[in-house]
């Protein structure tokens, strides 16, 4: 019997045209195998609806074909399902894409699909908001709302907007509790960590591993401007728990305050409480990776 699976494709995502999507999912998917519909998030949160009438119909697959925005959207309705999720990256940064070893070309991300390697990936509860990969405080959560205002998407408007703010940035304080030990710090970034990198290469969290049962908090303390060549380096480079600026504390469960309201969920831009309960959920999530 084959399998059901729905494409959901976000037009807006990314810097590529989106009018060959179809053509190369009829062309590349493997039809001995799939049923399969396509489907368009012609708004934000169109996807959560999609994902939501596939798990009631019984779907056995959910395709984001799009950023880390869709697969956001679509991974943690997906959550506690047996639903799975399936990605074609064609976003901005493919943070859990590229964590998961998925390629990041269409027809080989379609191949990778065929393959059907599933594993249950580990989520991320804070309060009420659950995501997949990362979850920030700081700058990184400012620069997901900048980035999201704008119109124009890809790396370089990243980059644009990391340089405008940074130099105008005032750290946040923050209140950790993990396992009875507070700690109280300024800090530019604190970021809860299920997998090792935002996207585009930039690998902040190299030892995190979305299938052991916990997360990472990375902690960016305060640094002078002439180091941020060789941070950036770091981060590429994937060493950035070797830095003098950065701090890795791994947990299951922690109490985390902050100064400022507002975070990023895998990207996405969102306001929250002073008062963070950070959970990991194990296996929580069926998801098709790379070899």
């Amino acid at each position: 019997m084959k399998k059901s699976i729905w494409f959901v494709i976000n037009p807006i995502s990314g810097v590529r045209r989106k009018d060959d999507l179809p053509e190369l999912i009829h062309e590349h998917i493997d039809h001995t195998q799939f049923d399969y519909k396509i489907k368009s998030s012609s708004y934000k949160g169109q996807a959560i609806e999609i994902a939501k009438e596939a798990i009631k119909n019984n779907i056995d697959i959910v395709c984001a074909v799009g950023g880390d925005g869709s697969v956001h959207e679509i991974g943690t309705t997906l959550i506690g399902s047996k639903t799975k999720l399936a990605i074609i990256p064609i976003g901005s940064g493919n943070g859990l894409a590229r964590h998961m070893n998925i390629p990041l070309t269409i027809p080989e991300a379609i191949l990778c699909i065929n393959s059907t390697n599933e594993i249950q990936m580990d989520t991320v509860l804070v309060n009420d908001n659950p995501f997949l990969g990362f979850g920030g405080y700081g700058i990184d959560a400012l620069i997901a709302k900048r980035f999201d205002e704008d119109k124009k998407r890809g790396f370089w408007t990243y980059v644009k907007h990391v340089f405008k703010e940074y130099f105008k940035y005032n750290p946040i304080n923050i209140s950790i509790d993990t396992n009875g030990q507070i700690k109280k710090m300024p800090v530019v970034m604190c970021t809860i960590a299920n997998t090792s990198e935002f996207g585009n290469g930039f690998i902040f969290s190299p030892k995190s591993d979305a299938t052991d049962g916990k997360i990472e908090l990375i902690l960016l303390k305060p640094f002078s401007r002439w180091r941020i060549p060789l941070l950036v380096y770091q981060f590429f480079m994937g060493r950035s728990d070797r830095s003098q600026f950065t701090e890795v504390i791994s947990f299951k469960k922690a109490k985390i305050n902050i100064s400022q309201g507002l975070a990023q969920y895998d990207g996405e831009p969102t306001l929250v409480k002073s008062e963070l309960n950070v959970q990991v959920v194990p296996r929580s999530l069926h998801i098709l990776v790379g070899k």
